[in-house]
């Protein structure tokens, strides 16, 4: 597996993920080359024998304070194997680079299994967005997470030695990649892209 940061030239494998993951309101190829190309966003793949499985996204004004994870997509066949954490970790450190202090983004709340990856890194409820995922009539999850102390937890973590057993690497998956799991979150399908919290990993 190879993640590196990402560039117009992946939009034709992004956007084959972002209509695969999501069906109704993916965003539109010039939404996603216009992020590609913002100065105020950072994304980054994942690929695996030169395929391109997955994507995220954030945007960072340089300067500002806050972040917003803009989007979080692993294709099916990938899920399961700690690729989505590996990607809100790469975004968050990216985030730290910039120096920002706060991090948003938004999940569906019909979407367990989002937001357990989410708290399970720091990140709080904060409010909500009624109907914010449409056509579905979903609820959207406002989450913060304060970098900094994410940062910090990080870096005491690191050097704590092992005591025991090594963690399980079983990770937390997002997005429907069993009957039983939730749905995928989906993007506003606003104009510009904003936060969106929707992932498949």
């Amino acid at each position: 597996m190879a993640t590196r940061p990402a560039t117009v030239a992946d939009l034709d494998g992004i956007m084959a993920l972002e209509h695969a993951s999501f069906p109704t309101d993916a965003w539109s190829p010039a939404m996603m080359r216009e992020e590609l190309a913002s100065p105020h966003g950072w994304y980054v793949v994942v690929e695996e024998a030169g395929r391109l499985v997955g994507y995220a996204g954030l945007r960072a004004v340089r300067g500002a304070r806050d972040a917003d994870i803009q989007t979080i997509t692993i294709s099916e066949a990938a899920r399961g194997r700690g690729r989505g954490r590996a990607l809100l970790t790469a975004l968050l450190d990216e985030a730290a680079r910039r120096q920002v202090h706060d991090v948003f983004l938004e999940v569906r709340a019909d979407n367990p299994v989002a937001q357990k990856l989410y708290l399970s890194e720091g990140f709080v409820e904060v409010g909500r967005r009624p109907r914010y995922y449409q056509p579905d009539d979903v609820d959207a999850i406002v989450m913060q997470l304060d970098l900094r102390g994410w940062a910090d937890r990080r870096t005491e973590a690191a050097s704590i030695p092992a005591s025991g057993p090594a963690e399980s690497d079983r990770p937390h998956g997002i997005g429907p990649a069993a009957p039983e799991d939730p749905n995928p979150l989906p993007s506003s399908g606003s104009a510009t892209p904003t936060t969106t919290g929707k992932g498949w990993c």
